[in-house]
Parts: C-alpha cells; structure tokens; sequence
C-alpha cells in the first residue's frame, strides 16, 4: 500500500442512491467490482472494530474503487484512515471466507436493530413496505459474512478475503443519507483496489496528476475564470478564459457554415406551458429554476430543443427545405444541487453548442454520418479519438413505442454503415429519443462523455405538430435530430484544461506569443513585431514591465505561454526573431514576417503537436 493520505481531496461523486434497489445493489457486476464491494466490506469490519457503535450505510463499487458510509461519533482524520488500513490489513491476512446466508424478514430486521443499525433496519423497512403496496412476497434477507463481520447485502463478492488485492483508502467526504439533505450526513470513506501493485501504483499516480491538472486550479493560475458566492455554479470568464471560449466558438460556427447550418437565438425565460407540452416539466421540473410573473410560471430553460420549433413552424416548410440545420449557442440554466457543484465540469449556467436538425425519414441515415463526420474532425483539433455508445429507449419513454422502434432502427442502420465500432447502452435515452453519446478518453486515460446526437420522433414532431409538405402535397412528419459536439462549453473547456495540464495547443491558447523587450529602449520594437503578430491574426503579449528578462521568461512559462521571444539590440538590427518555446528549445532565427507568417500558419492548421 501506498503511504500518504488525503483528508480533503475532492473526487467524483456517483449519483446518489435512493430507491431500496439502488441502496441494495452494490455495484459488483464483475470479478474486480466483487473485490472492489468486499473491500468495501472489510474497510466496515475496521471502522466497527475501531469506533464502536458506528452507524453503517451502503457500500458499493465504484469506477476505480469504492466506498462505504459511515455514521461516526466524530470527523475521520488522516490518521484514522491510516489505522482503519492497518485493521484492514490484518483481516485480509486472515483470509476469512465470505459466507451467505439469508434469514426470515422479520428474523432480519430484529437481527440489524439489536445491533443498533438503523440504516439497515429503514432498508429492510423500505422492502416490506413495497411488498405490501404492490402484493409481492417480502424477500429474505440476504446477508454475507466473513469473521466477526456481517452486512445487509446481495453480493457479489469474492471468495474470503485474502483474495483482496493491492488497496489504499483515499479520503472522506460528506454525504446525506439517501442523498436527501434533509437526512443525516454520514461520512463516505472512499478507497481504492487492485489486482496487482502495479495497477495500484498506476491508478495513484494518474490521481496525483489529476490534482496537479486540476482545472479548478489552474483556471486561476492561469487568469482564466473564477467562481463566486453570488452566483454559485457559474462562471465568471476572465479575458484570456474569453478568449479560450471566442476561439472554439469560431471553428464550429465555421464548420457548421460548411455544413449549411443556420444561427438562430431563442428566448431564456420561457412559459411553464412549452414545458408542459413538450414534456420536460413531467420528467425534468425539479431541475429547472423556476420564475413567476403576474400569476404566470416561467422556467430559465435547462434546454434549447422546444423553442426551435417555434422557428421551425413560422412558416410552410416543404420537402425541398430540408434538411433544416439550426444551429444555437443558448444560454441554460439547471438547478444542480449545491453539493454537486465542481468548477467547469457541473455548473448551473452553462451554454451548449446545440443543433436541432429537422429532415425527411429518406434523409436521416445520410445526416447522422455527416455528423459523426463533424464529430471525428472537430475532436482531431485537440487530438481526441471519439468512441460511439448507443442508447436506446427507456423505462420512462414518451410517444409511441412503434415511433421508438423506427428511430433506433434508423440509428443502428446508420452506424453499421460507417462501419465504426460501437457499444449498445440498453434504455439509456433520453425520455424522447434514442441517442448515439460519443465519449473520449483524455491524457490520463479518463472517459468523458461529450457529444450527443439524438434521432427524435417524438417529442418536437409529435408534440408540437411539425410537418412538411412532400412531393405529392401531403403533411408528413419531419424528424428533428438533437445534437451537440463540444456540449457544454463550459465543461469541454474545463476538460481541456486538464487533458493538455493548461498547455494549449497554439490555436487554442489564450495568448500565443509573448515578445519580451531586454530594456526600456527595445519596447518600441517590440510593440511593432506584435503589432506584425497581430495583424496575421494571433494572440500576442508584450511584456513592458521592469522585471527582468528572465523573470519575464519564467513567468510566461508558468503561463504556459507557447512561444516567447527576447528583443535586444542585436535582434532588432536584425530585424530576426529567435523564438523560445514553452518547453526550453531554443528555435533558429527567423524574418520577423517569416516568424509571423509561420505561426499564423500552425495556428490555421488547428493542430497539437
């Protein structure tokens, strides 16, 4: 095991677990999630053993780990982690068999009140509740043991526990039971566990990066953006976080104008009846932040999808209109609780780079390659490789489940023929459509679901009433596709910032040169080679203060700042720039033109090398 310990580290929350099946199911549904829970196990045998009386929750596995819930008497120091392992240690040398059994529900439920688990006794409470609500059977209680250990559990788990692997505990956090902030905050002791220490050794230092390249951190190292208390989960763009922002806004419009995209703007607040209809204040109300004026209820949308219809319906559309490709930076807001909230990543204020695209059913196969198409160049800009997932209808769907059928057929014909791989992700659409998700892995191996294109037929046409009017003049349905290639700006930005730890590529960097004057004299050359920069286009910076020049050097380097050039006497005679890239080289003298024309030029091409 590894030997530090972090009391404080902010890590990925799973979603809260609510439901009896949720709390019940633990997460192990392969061999390293059962080694994963019965760690989970073992790490409650030592906090009972070392803090008698600990109210228990749930443990479950977790990507990359787990965690168990703990009611304690106290907060949990670093050094309680680092005793909890070491009694950790000792029962997994024990090797102790994991034992099932099941009792009588009643037999259950005194069994975990006599040992003061109170958590335990609501779950198996929950149980019979629903029993006697839907007239099934109550089920026996399933428990799994191993030495003085035992717990509420459907398993699975491995076979004793000397067949736990490497492990390290990682941190405590808080978290409400049932994720209910109106229940008792436990605290959420998370771990990790592997195979083999190499895998653990690995895992530990892809984390300790990704605190280094926390994007939190070095937004404001970088000048880029800051968040404040009067509006939590929204960002404030600093300029060069702005300029971040203006440059990726500028390669999409341009590849939607090739695309023949049109820009349209809808409204912010909208009425609680377009919601209504399209059926998002069923399925999504408590997520929105709601408005009332002059006894009407309006809602800051959390999407942009229904209000393009408005658009779409302003005039008679006709076959030979389509497809009609609307493109919309909307402005969103969605009430994500305060605990949930994580710089760039979850926001409340966020804007997407949305689509709504409205075609004939002969046209939607063609569309979706196009845009799997937009998808694998825009993401070859940063030199991310896009890997497909498809979603198809779940529980909670509305429309018609022949519609449903026709869209996921639609959907799968159209990926099998660009003949890229894919998963299927079993009822995982969203409530109105099928949707293909396109996720990335960044620099240390992460996967971040970004874009999104969705093949509805149901909520916009359907419920709004779209048609068109085909070549024999009867009104069909169009069909609208939902997509979004960056999605959130926001988020994409704030995975960008760690993927390349705050060094842009130079089409991307906020600033892209920094001309550094040796003295006062050469200020005025170096205001005319910027001035040569700009005018190809680029970014660029003069550094005029006193500091001296190797303290100019070190601090564009800490601004991650892509190249740097030195002007003295000589260089100015010259009229030649030796530019100095962020990483040390040192590059042959160039013509001031020459220097500009070539990084306008590696800036055109978009690339990351």
């Amino acid at each position: 095991m590894a030997d530090s310990v972090d009391q404080d580290d902010e890590l990925f929350v799973p979603a809260e677990r609510g439901s009896v099946d949720e709390l019940l199911d633990h997460g192990a549904h392969s061999e390293l999630d059962a080694m994963r829970h019965s760690t989970a196990h073992v790490m409650a045998e030592a906090v009972l053993d070392l803090f008698p009386g600990t109210r228990l929750g749930i443990g479950p596995a977790i990507q990359d780990g787990f965690y168990y819930d703990f009611q304690v008497d106290r907060p949990l120091t670093p050094d309680d982690l680092a005793a909890i392992e070491r009694r950790m240690a000792e029962s997994i040398k024990a090797n102790h068999t994991f034992v099932r059994a099941e009792m009588a529900p009643d037999d259950g439920r005194a069994f975990f009140e006599l040992r003061g688990q109170p958590f335990k006794v609501e779950i198996l409470d929950d149980l019979a509740a629903r029993s006697t609500a839907t007239g099934a059977p109550m089920p026996e209680t399933t428990t799994y043991e191993h030495g003085p250990f035992i717990d509420l559990c459907k398993g699975p788990h491995v076979a004793s526990t000397g067949k736990i692997g490497p492990f390290k505990l990682l941190a405590v956090a808080g978290a409400y039971w049932r994720g209910d902030e109106k229940r008792p905050m436990l605290q959420r002791v998370y771990g990790t566990v592997w195979n083999t220490q190499a895998e653990l050794d690995q895992y530990l230092w892809r984390r300790a990066e990704a605190k280094k390249r926390d994007h939190r951190k070095l937004g404001v190292q970088l000048d880029l953006f800051s968040f404040h208390d009067v509006s939590p989960g929204s960002a404030f763009w600093h300029p060069k976080g702005q300029r971040i922002w203006r440059t990726l806004e500028t390669a999409m419009r341009e590849l939607q104008e090739r695309r023949g995209y049109q820009e349209i703007s809808t409204p912010i607040i909208v009425s609680e009846r377009l919601w209504r209809q399209s059926g998002h204040w069923d399925h999504y109300a408590e997520n929105m932040f709601i408005v009332e004026s002059e006894g009407q209820k309006f809602s800051l949308k959390p999407m942009n999808c229904p209000e393009s219809t408005f658009i779409y319906r302003s005039k008679l559309r006709s076959y030979r209109d389509l497809p009609l490709r609307l493109n919309e930076y909307g402005r969103l807001h969605r009430n994500e609780r305060s605990g949930t909230l994580s710089g760039l990543t979850r926001v409340r204020h966020f804007i997407q780079d949305d689509a709504h695209i409205y075609v004939r059913p002969d046209q939607l196969g063609e569309e979706i390659e196009a845009l799997l198409g937009e998808v694998r160049e825009a993401y070859s800009w940063f030199g991310l490789q896009p890997r497909l997932a498809f979603a198809t209808k779940p529980d909670k769907a509305v429309g018609d489940p022949a519609l449903w059928e026709q869209a996921e057929s639609y959907i799968r014909q159209a990926l099998d023929r660009t003949g890229l791989p894919y998963v299927v992700k079993p009822k995982d659409g969203t409530f109105y459509a099928p949707k293909i998700d396109i996720y990335v892995d960044d620099a240390l191996g992460r996967e971040w679901q970004c874009a999104t294109i969705q093949a509805d037929l149901t909520m916009l046409p359907e419920r709004f009433d779209l048609t068109y009017i085909d070549e024999e003049g009867k009104e069909r349905r169009p069909i609208a596709i939902h997509r979004a290639i960056y999605g959130s700006l926001e988020r994409f930005i704030g995975i960008l910032i760690e993927h390349f730890a705050g060094a842009f590529p130079l089409w991307i960097a906020p600033v892209q040169a920094v001309v550094v004057p040796i003295a006062d004299r050469h200020i005025p050359a170096a205001q005319e080679l910027a001035g040569i920069l700009r005018s190809r286009g680029l970014r660029v910076d003069v550094d005029a203060s006193d500091n001296r020049m190797q303290n100019k050097i070190r601090l564009a380097q800490e601004q991650k700042v892509p190249y740097m050039v030195v002007l003295g006497d000589r260089e100015i005679e010259a009229r030649t720039a030796s530019p100095r890239t962020r990483a040390g080289e040192q590059q042959p003298a160039q013509a001031w033109d020459a220097f500009a024309d070539r990084l306008a030029a590696e800036a055109a091409a978009r690339g990351v090398g």
